[in-house]
């Protein structure tokens, strides 16, 4: 039977090619637990669980993470990617990971493959970071906070990332659209320009890895105080002794990298 049929100047899947895409994902999802219920028959973990995650949870979580399964599982290897969301979700399903931490913006929900798994793992808190080192009192709530920097240059991440447009949805909500000469997906880039009263910028409290803040922070308004930070992995593989164990690890992770944030 003919898999491919031309359209326009393209092509695209027959309505054979289509049931044996159905068919065919059943047939992964029924290997994945397959693996998944041999290797919980294993008495010690082995093999190597790929992991990608976003920046701040790469810095704040995965190291205190690996420190805990390689006490307790010495023989599991690990093969570590930074990777946002965007690119790192298609390549979960490819099979290219095993695991992916990602994020999401309140008002931003992404697209939910039916092949992949959800588990959250916390929320994350979001405030606005003021630049230099000398914020005046906080008398005029949220709001007003944000609108005294209407005129202030920003540091935000890409065009077309989720990051980038509940950002300016939020300015927007506040009344002006933004002035961002500095873009990048490198949140402690973002934080060197606070620091240095070059920008203001929308900082998660896990770009504080558990220390005090560097910069004066305002809390933002209501609606907009949490990105939600989740695990995905692809459906069937949830039960993986592998990935159990990653995520438990992950959970006692955020415990301890808590940051001081008032």
């Amino acid at each position: 039977m003919p898999l491919l049929e031309p359209a326009g100047g393209r092509v695209r899947l027959t309505a054979q090619a289509e049931i044996l895409v159905a068919h065919t994902q059943a047939v992964l999802e029924r290997l994945e637990r397959a693996e998944a219920d041999i290797a919980a028959s294993l008495t010690d973990l082995t093999g190597t669980l790929r992991i990608a995650s976003l920046q701040t949870a790469a810095l704040a979580l995965i190291p205190a993470a690996l420190g805990l399964l390689r006490d307790r599982h010495p023989h599991l290897r690990f093969h570590v990617t930074q990777s946002e969301p965007e690119r790192s979700l298609p390549a979960l399903q490819a099979r290219d990971f095993d695991l992916v931490l990602a994020e999401e913006y309140a008002g931003d929900p992404g697209p939910r493959a039916t092949e992949l798994e959800q588990e959250d793992l916390f929320d994350d808190a979001l405030r606005l970071a003021l630049p230099g080192r000398a914020g005046g009192p906080d008398t005029g709530g949220p709001m007003a906070a944000l609108r005294s920097l209407a005129d202030h240059p920003w540091v935000m991440e890409p065009e077309g990332t989720p990051a980038r447009r509940w950002a300016v949805s939020l300015c927007r909500d506040a009344g002006f659209e933004p002035d961002v000469p500095f873009e990048t997906t490198d949140l402690l880039f973002h934080l060197r320009l606070v620091e240095q009263g070059l920008a203001a910028a929308f900082l998660p409290d896990l770009v504080w890895s558990g220390r005090p803040p560097a910069v004066p922070l305002r809390q933002l308004p209501r609606g907009w105080r949490t990105r939600r930070v989740f695990t995905v992995v692809r459906q069937g593989r949830s039960r993986h002794p592998a990935i159990l164990a990653c995520r438990d690890a992950l959970r006692r992770a955020v415990q301890h990298g808590r940051p001081a944030v008032g």
